[in-house]
């Protein structure tokens, strides 16, 4: 593929929308399998110098770090919070206990009580820096850390469940700000002390804002409760000479803008079940770095074939002049075909190269 030539400057060249040497490859998160099935041997979580292998030879220039609370909407058995879940929230028995911690299954904070005894404080001792730390001794020169966080909306509902976090909004605003401000805290510290690690050039905030119809709850509440917060993400970024990133599936039309106000660099995946990314481009491509978008349905079901025309067409359209970095559109899952993900990748590398003569 594209081994021994990691350069995060190839991303801050196409973010100031000017052409690097070839269109950048950008994923917020690739599956440990994907990983494993490339390289030929297990990739586990806890192998760091097998994940900088994986993204130095799949031809990203960075390597893509998660922190924050509750990474993705889970916790650890031996977490305080599964503690929290297990003994005061849920009382499970033995067998309930493996479903106990998983948050898309179980609402926890239903009140003011709920919320003044989940255990916040233990939730911030838990941030775990220890990868970004492990991870220097292998970077290669030129090769950044992308540190993934953000979560502000998606962990505030589910922890009260979305019904009942739609209902509470209207009926207890209070409640529902004093839960943006325990969440939106805990991530912001983990935010701060992410910015003082070396060899960190990115955030990436992931946080799910939209449905395939719109916006999950109205603009109008995202700009009161959540787009403050991601105005801090931005100007702590810029006072640290970082980028920021910003995935969030769905149809964002509607928030568009309120993303570049709050000082938004790049914006992923341009979902394409959703969105047409060549609009995008069209309306705002001037405006922000746009990340995107072989289907992930693609992956798993398509051609390596389908994926090389797919590439190919967005590579011609979105590459000029910069601006853009391909990916899937989404994520790369242990389900996507490890054949179609690789010929995504070889595609780029064969005609990605600037100037696009596509």
């Amino acid at each position: 593929m594209f081994e021994g030539t990691p350069n995060f400057e190839r991303i801050a060249t196409t973010l100031a929308h000017k052409e690097p040497d070839r269109v950048p490859l950008a994923e917020a998160a690739i599956d440990y399998a994907t990983m494993s099935k490339f390289l030929g041997k297990p990739v586990i979580d806890s192998d760091i110098e097998s994940q900088v292998e994986f993204w130095m030879k799949a031809g990203y220039d960075y390597i893509a770090l998660t922190v924050g609370m509750m990474q993705p909407g889970k916790v650890t058995e031996d977490s305080a919070i599964s503690k929290f879940l297990r003994d005061v929230v849920l009382q499970d028995t033995a067998d309930e206990r493996k479903e106990s911690w998983n948050l898309e299954k179980r609402a926890v904070i239903l009140n003011e009580k709920d919320l003044d005894s989940f255990p916040w404080d233990q939730a911030e001792r838990d941030l775990d820096f220890s990868k970004f730390y492990t991870v220097q001794k292998y970077l290669p020169d030129n090769m950044k850390i992308i540190a993934l966080s953000g979560k502000i909306f998606t962990l505030t509902w589910m922890l009260m469940g979305f019904e009942n976090f739609c209902l509470t909004i209207s009926m207890n605003p209070g409640l529902v700000e004093r839960l943006f401000e325990k969440v939106a805290n805990i991530q912001y510290k983990a935010l701060s002390e992410i910015v003082k690690i070396p060899n960190v050039a990115a955030v990436w905030a992931v946080d799910d804002l939209a449905f395939k119809t719109g916006p999950m709850i109205s603009p109008k509440m995202f700009r009161k409760y959540v787009f403050p917060w991601y105005k801090k993400f931005g100007e702590i970024c810029r006072e640290n000479n970082l980028y920021l990133f910003f995935h969030s599936d769905g149809v964002l039309w509607d928030l568009i803008e309120d993303l570049i106000d709050v000082g938004v660099d790049a914006l992923h995946p341009i979902d394409p079940t959703c969105m047409d990314i060549f609009e995008v481009k069209k309306r705002y491509g001037q405006r922000l770095t746009l990340i995107g978008n072989v289907s992930n349905e693609m992956l798993m079901k398509g051609t390596p074939e389908d994926i090389t025309e797919r590439t190919k067409e967005l590579i011609k359209t979105m590459a000029p002049g910069g601006g853009y970095c391909l990916s899937s559109g989404n994520s790369v899952p242990d389900w996507a075909k490890i054949e179609n993900y690789k010929a995504m990748l070889e595609t780029a590398k064969k005609y990605g190269s600037y100037p696009i003569t596509l």
